[in-house]
């Protein structure tokens, strides 16, 4: 490489690191206006939806109407929240609670500056990303910290794809900008690797076909892990109000604005359930390159080990899912397992364990 490019790689890895470190400062503003979305949004709005929780399972129960008042005293009615039917059987009806706005014109503003910002804050990052591309003149997925930048950009991607096929899904929002912040923090501190070339062993272009499905197949997991974490919550939250109980003010502030528990387990089911195929797959492909790169296909490597771990406890939870004994909170704990187990397989696999995949950089 004549020093001329070497310079010009250079400043493309100091515009790259530039990138990431705004899109945190863009991402830092989004999670400021969720919490405002939060906070500001009206809980007079959805107590309707706590008392339709306690008559749940009666025949003929409706969503309520959502409404908000404006300046003037003017009113609009925002999306109707729905009556949904859990999937596990013998089980009670609940309507979706209205969103993280609460049904307010006020949370409804902050909600849409949130959603503003966190595009913002994606585009900002991907172009990071690109640029770590083009410094090091490969795939940007040579070493944890690239993974990590490039994990959390997808995600964002995936949850705003989601917004745009108009599911109801805003509500992940603050949850989604925390971690993806988290994730951020942890690569730029801890992860960081200056740009490089790979080793002989990764310069496939089985690199750009393994790695990037891993990398969306683990971005996709997550978003179907925040939502069987919430499921569990709403679920218990459901359970409390109609055994009679009184949830404590927090959790009705923030758990009856949430989707239904069964909305909740079925995104979280359908999310699994569409991207599992894609991992069986990611896993198949690095058993190719295996074979190319070091003449075996499988060694019980690490990385090949937990990786094939998280393929059986995914497959366990959708098998869980059509068993009747086992729908609603036991495959929840099932696929929050199996997500454990891919967090595993990245961070510790990585770092703590070595083997023919240990390309970490740290």
């Amino acid at each position: 490489m004549t020093p001329l490019a070497a310079a010009a790689n250079e400043n493309l890895a100091e515009i790259s690191n530039y990138l990431i470190y705004s899109s945190m400062a863009v991402y830092t503003l989004a999670f400021f206006a969720h919490i405002a979305e939060w906070t500001f949004g009206s809980r007079s709005k959805v107590a309707r939806t706590a008392a339709a929780l306690t008559g749940a399972g009666e025949a003929g129960a409706t969503a309520p109407a959502v409404q908000v008042r404006g300046k003037g005293g003017s009113t609009a009615v925002l999306d109707q929240p729905k009556v949904v039917t859990r999937s596990a059987a013998g089980t009670r009806d609940v309507p979706d609670g209205p969103g993280a706005a609460g049904g307010t014109v006020q949370g409804d503003l902050y909600g849409r500056i949130a959603i503003s910002l966190t595009a913002l804050a994606f585009l900002v990052e991907a172009a990071g990303v690109v640029a770590r591309a083009m410094s090091v003149q490969r795939a940007p997925w040579g070493n944890m910290y690239e993974f990590s930048i490039t994990f959390s950009t997808v995600a964002v991607g995936a949850y705003l794809v989601l917004l745009a096929l108009k599911k109801n899904v805003r509500w992940m929002g603050l949850i989604l900008v925390t971690t993806v912040l988290l994730d951020l923090g942890i690569a730029v501190t801890w992860l960081y690797t200056d740009s490089d070339q790979l080793v002989p062993a990764l310069h496939s272009y089985w690199l750009w076909i393994h790695v990037s499905t891993a990398i969306f197949c683990g971005a996709v997991f997550y978003l179907g892990a925040a939502g069987t974490v919430l499921y569990l919550f709403r679920d218990a939250y459901e359970g409390k109000l109609a055994g009679g109980g009184k949830p404590g003010r927090f959790a009705s502030s923030v758990l009856e604005r949430m989707p239904s528990a069964a909305s909740l387990d079925k995104f979280s089911y359908r999310i699994n359930a569409a991207v599992f195929p894609l991992w069986t797959f990611t896993i198949i492909a690095g058993a190719i390159w295996a074979g190319d790169a070091w003449g075996r296909y499988w060694g019980w490597d690490p990385k090949e080990v937990w990786s094939f771990v998280t393929w059986v406890a995914y497959a366990c939870y959708l098998h869980a899912r059509a068993t009747a004994g086992w729908k609603g909170r036991k495959a929840a704990y099932l696929a929050l397992f199996a997500f454990a187990c891919w967090i595993w397989n990245y961070y510790g696999v990585n770092i703590l364990l070595s083997g023919k995949h240990s390309y970490a950089g740290v």
